[in-house]
């Protein structure tokens, strides 16, 4: 627990963080990759490359220095944090190696007239509370995933039963359990952790469950990334027949229960995660499916088959697809995201449930417009892919 005094001192550092939090955090990560070879394998080197991890991390140090003496006001945040890490699988003693590089950055970055051992001693304490409450979260997760039936601790080996082709860019891979034992459950929307070994590096990912719940396999569908070190080993180098670990699913941008009509956006990649709702949705019957998704154009348009497949057989299910480029018969509008199309296919009165996600362009642009019709923020959630950005 944080005394006075140096919750006090956190919270003088706010302005600091606010102006030059992101290089702080460039350099954490500099430090710790640089210097603690095993924690690579926690994170993607394009994020890196890119700046979103550096700059979620401070958002996410700033967000917990505003905070420091009301946690409860973070939200859905630190639980978005034990979900990642628990598909990723951090463990309690990755903590110590965060905390020492957090500690070094902060001196090195700010210099020791502004980073006193007093700041130094107050932001090891609240470096400490919060792990102790990410292990104790984390911990709780692990072993609830462990006692479920079909569920397991740590990596489990899984072999590809299933390579199959969905657009230029996309291809599912389902996977199937070696030891032939059932596989937990999940809730649509949550993702998988995977394992593999290139080149002699270990690498893990979270890839969305793309299909619902059967109890006997998963399916995940990846996008190829240009340059993107895993997604091209999927692609061209992991094969049906072959293995790889596979970590239980996790995720908190999960599918809600309840009868009110299901409004699923998606953009590129991001309609993965919409199946499996779509999915289990209509295999309940409970509310009718609206399903709206963008494109660049026919030849990455992923799934369609499956869009259409489930349009013939299930009334309560509309599809809508929107191509940036291409023909007009090929799609049902074309061009860029517009609020007039959003509203046309919302029902009058609003009383839906929103879940979308894809290029953090367009779910900025999805939450403009859910906004400016008038669609209350508790009625809809998005998730982004990787680490989690402010939409503006």
């Amino acid at each position: 627990m944080l005394t006075a005094d140096q919750t006090a001192v956190i919270k003088s550092t706010v302005p600091i963080l606010e102006a030059g939090g992101e290089a702080l955090t460039t350099h954490f990560y500099k430090i710790m990759l640089a210097d603690y070879p095993q924690v690579r394998p926690l994170f993607n080197q394009a994020h890196q490359a890119s700046g979103t991890q550096p700059r979620a991390l401070a958002n996410g140090v700033l967000m917990y220095a505003k905070n420091i003496d009301r946690l409860q006001e973070l939200g859905s945040l630190a639980g978005q944090i034990v979900n990642k890490h628990v598909a990723l699988q951090v463990l309690p003693e990755h903590y110590p190696i965060v905390g020492a590089c957090l500690l070094r950055a902060i001196r090195e970055v700010l210099g020791q007239d502004i980073a006193t051992d007093l700041v130094i001693d107050a932001w090891a304490a609240a470096y400490q509370q919060l792990a102790d409450l990410l292990i104790g979260a984390e911990g709780e997760m692990y072993d609830k995933l462990a006692a479920a039936p079909g569920g397991w601790r740590g990596a489990r080996r899984f072999r590809v039963a299933e390579k199959i082709s969905e657009s230029v860019e996309v291809t599912s891979f389902y996977l199937e359990p070696v030891d032939g034992e059932p596989v937990a459950g999940f809730t649509p929307g949550q993702y998988l952790g995977v394992r593999l070994f290139i080149d002699g590096q270990e690498a893990r990912r979270n890839y969305s469950l793309s299909a619902a719940p059967n109890g006997r396999s998963y399916r995940i569908s990846v996008k190829r990334e240009p340059g993107g070190l895993v997604s091209n080993f999927l692609h061209d180098k992991l094969n049906q027949g072959d293995t790889l670990d596979v970590f239980p699913p996790a995720g908190a941008f999960v599918l809600k229960d309840g009868t009110n009509p299901l409004v699923l956006i998606s953009g590129g990649v991001g309609i993965t995660p919409t199946l499996a709702m779509a999915e289990a949705s209509l295999a309940q019957g409970k509310r009718e499916v609206i399903f709206l998704h963008y494109a660049r154009n026919k030849a990455v348009h992923a799934f369609e088959k499956t869009l259409k497949d489930w349009a013939s057989r299930h009334a309560q299910f509309r599809h809508f697809v929107v191509y940036e480029h291409g023909e007009q018969e090929q799609a049902h509008a074309l061009g860029r995201p517009a609020v007039e199309h959003l509203q046309s296919l919302l029902p009058p009165d609003l009383n839906c449930e929103v879940y979308f996600l894809g290029p953090k362009s367009l779910m900025a642009a999805i939450k403009r417009f859910l906004t400016t019709l008038g669609v209350p923020a508790e009625r809809y959630q998005y998730e982004f892919f990787g680490p989690a950005e402010a939409l503006g």
